[in-house]
């Protein structure tokens, strides 16, 4: 190789096949990291809005009944409140129909069908992050074992020359840089997003365990409004 030409790509073409072969990996997590980036992205905004959607509606003054009705009728299409509100309440008429009149025992019931859909909707959204955390903590590493491999490989192959140079000995210290440098290149992105959609993920959480406060306390002082 011409010891003047170091692009990139000459290097990866003229590194030895272990290297190359920790590049290409390394390529396919970034490629994938960035595919799990933009589809968190966009599944968190879509959370917030049919929150936000439901929220608004939810206090506009309607009636639990007609909201109940028409989150049984968008099961597809709600958000996570949507459906954490409409696990409590189907439960809390089921055990209105089997005659159950103690208004703990009702509370307590809607309140445990709510925390069992809560835990399922942050499951959802906290899926896929779990592996940007695993790309942005293991790509310095599998690019640091090719930097290794690939010094090791430019020195044995100079060992039997009987004159050393620097311009000898760039090229192939260069080639095995090229492996760090992508590792860091996958693995920025996904220290980044993983740190943002965890506290988007937190706001969320706090939002939807608010939400099931406050329905909570709805639906108490409603059975205390019936007892009287």
């Amino acid at each position: 190789m011409n010891q003047q030409d170091l692009s990139i790509v000459q290097l990866l073409l003229h590194a030895s096949w272990v290297v190359q072969a920790v590049v290409l990996i390394l390529v396919g997590m970034s490629m994938a990291s960035w595919t799990a980036i933009f589809r968190k992205l966009f599944s968190l905004h879509r959370v917030a809005r049919l929150n936000d959607e439901f929220d608004r509606e939810f206090w506009s003054g309607t009636s639990l009944n007609d909201l109940y009705a028409a989150a049984v009728q968008n099961a597809r299409t709600s958000g996570p409140m949507e459906r954490i509100f409409a696990s409590g309440m189907r439960e809390y008429q089921k055990l209105r129909e089997r005659r159950v009149t103690d208004s703990g025992a009702l509370l307590d019931g809607a309140r445990r069908a709510m925390r069992a859909s809560y835990q399922r909707e942050l499951d959802a959204v906290e899926s896929k992050l779990s592996f940007l955390g695993t790309v942005g903590s293991v790509s310095p590493y599998v690019g640091l074992f090719g930097t290794v491999w690939g010094i090791m490989h430019a020195f044995t192959g100079l060992a039997a020359l009987e004159q050393v140079t620097l311009a000898t000995v760039a090229p192939g210290i260069a080639e095995a840089l090229v492996a760090t440098a992508i590792g860091l290149f996958a693995a920025i992105p996904a220290v980044i997003a993983y740190n943002r959609f965890a506290h988007d993920i937190d706001r969320v959480a706090n939002r939807l365990e608010t939400f099931i406060e406050e329905f909570s306390n709805i639906l108490q002082r409603n059975l205390g409004a019936q007892a009287h």
